[in-house]
């Protein structure tokens, strides 16, 4: 692995304590504006210092995200369809002389193991890892999962090993029963995907299950900006990942934050 890769990688998941924070924003390339997305700027604005790294979209990057911040950025360069579409027909949609005029960390595409465009997304996983490779950009693969596939440890840890033997440097995907058995199995770097909206409590739980239980961090966006504290909750994220702090613990926390922002809208 050369030293551009190695940097690259080092930015994501920090080799103090392997581990990641990565903020979601992306889903607007597929959904449109999401709730909590609807003014990214005014999103990730107060964020964006408690992640370590933000995956999105090179639209929203060139739009609503400062140049001159040095946070690592996971560019989204797959997509091509949107809800109202089938979502598994994705192909790659930002060439690789973009991601680097953009100094992107990585690029992030996701793999629709067991869909109709099973192939075709596994192929552009390939592909993106060539393209990278040639300039030390790692590749994170997302293990999309389609309406009528189980979010069980054989279905994941299918999609997981498959996204490492295709060359993948790090993958997302999600929590399930067994986990320790996936991330046997699993070569690279595994991330969590915080997955749609939950109560705080599940949210957290699900943060502290995925590190206690072998994942390098979690890669969450709506249980972080459609709480209705947001700060709290990236930060009580954070406690978990990089402090290992309970889920008691890191609620206290969120629930402390919560209460400044009820305070500062009371005054």
């Amino acid at each position: 692995m050369n030293w551009g890769m190695q940097n690259r990688l080092a930015r994501i998941i920090k080799p103090e304590d392997n581990r990641a924070v990565m903020l979601a924003v992306d889903h607007g390339y597929f959904l449109g504006p999401t709730s909590g997305l609807e003014q990214p700027r005014k999103t990730i604005e107060p964020l964006l210092s408690y992640a370590d790294s933000i995956m999105l979209t090179r639209g929203v990057l060139r739009t609503s995200v400062d140049p001159k911040s040095d946070k690592p950025v996971v560019l989204r360069v797959s997509g091509g369809t949107s809800i109202l579409k089938e979502l598994s027909n994705e192909d790659i949609t930002v060439s690789i002389e973009d991601c680097i005029r953009l100094n992107v960390s990585a690029m992030a595409l996701s793999i629709f193991v067991g869909s109709e465009f099973e192939k075709e997304t596994l192929v552009s996983l390939a592909k993106l890892v060539d393209e990278g490779e040639k300039y030390g950009i790692p590749v994170l693969a997302v293990t999309a999962v389609g309406k009528d596939m189980a979010r069980d440890v054989r279905y994941l840890g299918l999609a997981c090993r498959i996204a490492a033997e295709l060359g993948a440097h790090i993958v997302k995907t999600y929590y399930c029963d067994d986990f320790e058995q996936l991330i046997e199995s699993c070569p690279i770097p595994v991330i969590i995907a915080g997955g749609k909206k939950t109560p705080e409590m599940e949210a957290l739980e699900l943060a502290h299950n995925a590190v206690t239980h072998g994942a390098v961090g979690v890669d969450m966006g709506r249980n972080i900006f459609q709480s209705d504290s947001p700060v709290g909750m990236i930060k009580a994220v954070r406690s978990i990942v990089h402090e290992h702090v309970s889920v008691k613990e890191a609620c206290k926390i969120y629930e402390s934050e919560k209460g400044v922002k009820a305070r500062r809208a009371a005054g």
